[in-house]
């Protein structure tokens, strides 16, 4: 009951619109129910007197009916016009609230999600909630009116009848039931398929270079089988409960005319039924099956949009857990200061991956952050920005707790460069301007000038309106760390973050980018994660980091003259 009132919660926008469809519901219903009606009064009445007390009631009947079903066509044509249209916008704004979602929910979240499952629930699972918020209690609320309202006129033409109708229908009712307890769990499955099918393609269009590269597009095929027969395997599942479903139903049908014309039968030959009351109470029969049909195939449907909607109530209520405090105050203008103060950090259910680690950056100074892969020098780097809270103690930027200041204003105050640049599919220009999406051109060139990437722009034929390609494949690894870099002038924060920024670079590209990171670099507080230490021997302070602690400290001349894990490095990298 919890799921329904949470779905009823997103017509509320829109009571308008819906109610006025059930009322244009009703009136179908109406119509259906008119015209066995319309017969047995003329087969009682008007068709006992003369010809032409005969003409003139067909005449007034055809008007009516006229009448009658130009209201119909015009209550159909509201129905599945602006009944679809309500149902559109709920869709729309479910998608809003989800992808707003995904934008709230921690670096933790992704880190165990797939992305193609995700887009999963965001595109197809809200499709069919769509169809089921229009369609659901349109369908109900009109063959609930249709079977009651078919119940009470045949039961003012014969009681006997109508009971054993009824009695079919109860029948029908519990097989119904019984069908949905397996259909429900079969159509659950079909959405956790259809989400692998979605992750496997998402997953090696993604990596699409690397598979031709390594001519495995064989290996993708067959793990591409797997998810697509796993989701044929659950829709055969699906199918076939519903053929057995539908086939029951149609057996009910059956039923439901032989009972009538073998019971009608037997009153007729009893002189307890007129056979012109039988063949109007057949016609209502059609009447009271339509709706039932009607039921069978929203079955379907409520399978389909329940379990979706399920599936959206569970990424509803993922807890944030990054989120603003309560009174969590704007940081001001940040001068640069940064302390780590016995900081640990462990993931979900695992060792821990910092201990005690403790630092400070004066405000303009740079410090650097060496040591083996693993050891926890990007995540001392993604806990300053909040991706991730630590575990135990503090970190300060000017003295105020991160955890004390908003979000957006902490984040804002940082700019990261990181060794995998993510370009979005646009244009140069808005790629820069990601830094600062309310910048000026002039001040997106003077950015691009800034990261040395202005002449190559103003070589291509579109200039700054070149587009980039998904993830910038139309450009080399080292024109798009520049443009990171441009993104990152753009914003021009305090405090900068370099996550081995140059590490995937050639020589040359290097030698430009480093420039332009020893220029952004200048008069802020940096951290840079390094592992050529040719970039890093003028840091202030150089932190080893290794087995999750900090096991050297000090400049570069200092950390040389100690001859430990740094020297050794250095001598490896410079044959010294």
């Amino acid at each position: 009951m919890g799921i329904f009132y949470r779905f009823i919660e997103f017509y509320k926008p829109h009571k308008r619109l819906f109610f006025f469809d059930l009322i244009c519901a009703t009136m179908v219903a109406v119509v259906d129910l008119s015209f066995p009606q319309l017969l047995y009064y003329a087969t009682h009445t008007l068709f006992v007197g003369g010809n032409d007390t005969i003409i003139t009631g067909c005449i007034y009947i055809a008007i009516i009916m006229v009448v009658l079903y130009a209201v119909r066509y015009a209550c159909q044509h509201y129905i599945t016009t602006w009944g679809h249209i309500m149902g559109a916008r709920m869709e729309s704004e479910m998608r809003r609230l989800l992808f707003k979602k995904y934008q709230a929910l921690s670096f933790s979240y992704y880190d165990k999600n797939n992305t193609g499952v995700m887009m999963s629930k965001l595109v197809s699972d809200l499709f069919d909630i769509s169809e089921l918020a229009h369609h659901g209690p349109e369908n109900v609320f009109l063959a609930i009116l249709e079977i009651v309202g078919a119940f009470i006129l045949m039961g003012m033409i014969n009681v006997q009848l109508s009971a054993v109708l009824f009695i079919i229908m109860l029948l029908m009712l519990s097989f119904g039931i019984m069908q949905n307890r397996k259909m429900k769990n079969i159509f659950l499955d079909n959405r956790k398929k259809i989400a692998g099918v979605n992750s496997s393609l998402q997953d090696s269009l993604a990596g699409i270079r690397v598979v031709k590269s390594f001519a495995n597009e064989a290996i993708e095929h067959a793990k591409f089988k797997v998810s697509n027969d796993e989701f044929l395997e659950s829709k055969t599942a699906s199918y076939m409960a519903m053929g057995s479903f539908v086939a029951g139903g149609g057996i009910f049908v059956g039923l439901s005319y032989m009972s009538v014309l073998a019971i009608g039968g037997y009153l007729i030959a009893h002189n307890l039924l007129k056979p012109t009351d039988l063949a109007v109470f057949a016609l209502y029969i059609g009447i009271f099956l339509n709706p039932i049909n009607m039921l069978v195939n929203f079955t379907e449907q409520f399978q389909k949009g329940y379990t979706g909607f399920c599936r959206f109530v569970e990424i509803m209520d993922t807890p944030i857990l990054i989120k603003d405090k309560e009174n969590a105050i704007d940081i001001g203008n940040v001068k640069g200061k940064i302390t780590y103060e016995n900081v640990s950090f462990a993931y979900e259910d695992e060792q821990k991956v910092l201990k005690n680690i403790s630092f400070n950056v004066d405000a303009g100074k740079t410090i650097a952050l060496v040591g083996p892969s693993g050891g926890g020098k990007t995540t001392i780097c993604s806990l300053l920005p909040r991706f991730y809270d630590v575990t135990d103690g503090n970190i300060y930027i000017d003295d105020k707790n991160i955890k004390d200041v908003t979000l957006a204003s902490l984040r804002d105050s940082i700019g990261i460069v990181q060794q995998d640049v993510y370009m979005f599919n646009g244009t140069i220009k808005s790629n820069i301007a990601y830094g600062r999406p309310d910048a000026s051109d002039e001040d997106i060139i003077t950015a691009a000038k800034q990261a040395n990437i202005h002449d190559f722009i103003i070589s291509l034929p579109d200039g700054y309106d070149s587009l980039v390609g998904e993830r910038g494949t139309r450009l080399s690894g080292g024109q798009k760390q520049r443009l990171s870099i441009a993104r990152v002038f753009l914003k021009n924060p305090r405090i900068l973050i370099l996550d081995e920024a140059t590490s995937a670079l050639d020589n040359e590209s290097e030698r430009f980018i480093q420039q332009s990171l020893d220029m952004l670099a200048k008069d802020r507080t940096t951290i840079v994660v390094a592992h050529r230490l040719s970039t890093i021997q003028n840091a202030d302070e150089i932190l080893v980091i290794r087995h999750n602690q900090i096991t050297e400290r000090g400049s570069h001349a200092e950390l040389m003259e100690n001859n430990g894990l740094y020297a050794r490095y250095y001598r490896m990298q410079f044959h010294k």
